[in-house]
């Protein structure tokens, strides 16, 4: 075993997890520690919702996501997000759809193929995931979600050559599903920018991680019932130490799936995305009280994806 540690140190990966939980040195461009993110906001109506509510509490929200997909959004709804998000000097990231678990096959509904769900299936639906990704570029917007790892690599490739902005930037979503340094290094090789790591690692595990790369993590610390529903508050100030830069991810545990979500449940969308800026006040609140010298980032700070709207 100590040949494969001292092997994997050759490669600048970690011996082992990091068990001793050193603080990392690392930070955003602006030299922030951490940032806030809102996932789940399904359209302009429910950013308004979170824009207001953030104001109400006194929240900083640097970056919303989104899981329907740019798929199901209109241009108007995308450019409202846009501009809304632009005024503000945050960051919007839409998912780029579809993938297998909206897709005619079986394997991605089995007990057995539920890996295979956030991956995309056959060249065709490569082809319209890289779609969505044009689209979105095309209209303004800065960051996208990926959870494939051809889309990544092909998506990189597009952003090199110039056929996306060279500022497009690429969120990988939590379904991935990549747990280990290694995994984790190889995405930020194939370009991506910011990667969503997996709900259920351990403080060591992150630390380790943090180590191997140097792009930001996001770690939901609330953590959706089909994700494992876990309420990490409390670990807020080590995560923040351990694994900076790091997006502070506040999801919702007791709310229903709404991908996709649509005018049908609009209101169920605006008030889980109300209730996440209350959860998200509560978790800063606890990180100030515990870790005060932790360093945020202000609005429209270098780094963030921010949408270029006329």
């Amino acid at each position: 075993m100590e040949a494969t540690r001292r092997f994997l140190a050759s490669m600048g990966l970690p011996a082992g997890d990091a068990h001793e939980l050193p603080s990392s040195t690392k930070r955003f461009p602006d030299g922030a520690q951490y940032r806030i993110e809102i996932p789940s906001t399904e359209g302009p109506v429910a950013l308004a919702a979170i824009l207001e509510e953030a104001d109400k509490l006194g929240v900083t929200i640097h970056r919303v996501s989104q899981g329907s997909g740019v798929m199901l959004l209109t241009d108007d709804e995308i450019r409202e997000m846009g501009h809304l998000a632009q005024q503000r000097g945050m960051e919007v990231s839409l998912f780029a759809r579809p993938n297998a678990a909206w897709d005619t096959g079986a394997m991605a509904l089995s007990s057995g193929g539920k890996t295979v769900a956030p991956r995309l299936r056959g060249q065709e639906q490569l082809i319209y995931c890289l779609e969505d990704v044009r689209r979105a570029a095309a209209l303004g917007i800065r960051s996208v979600l990926l959870a494939d790892e051809g889309a990544l690599w092909v998506a990189g490739e597009m952003r090199q050559q110039g056929e996306l902005p060279k500022e497009m930037q690429f969120k990988i979503s939590v379904m991935m599903a990549s747990a280990n340094p290694a995994a984790i290094r190889l995405m930020e090789k194939l370009g991506a920018d910011t990667f969503n790591i997996p709900t259920d690692l351990s403080l060591a595990q992150i630390a380790a991680i943090r180590q191997a790369i140097d792009i930001p993590l996001d770690i939901y610390v609330e953590v959706p019932d089909d994700l494992g529903g876990f309420v990490r508050l409390y670990e807020i100030p080590e995560i923040v130490r351990v694994a900076a830069p790091v997006y502070i991810k506040f999801g919702l545990r007791n709310a229903p799936n709404i991908y996709p979500s649509g005018a049908h449940i609009e209101s169920l969308s605006i008030a889980l995305s109300r209730e996440r800026v209350r959860r998200a006040k509560i978790g800063v609140d606890l990180l100030k009280r515990y870790y005060p010298d932790a360093v945020t980032s202000s609005l429209g700070a270098a780094g963030l994806a921010l949408p270029v709207v006329e």
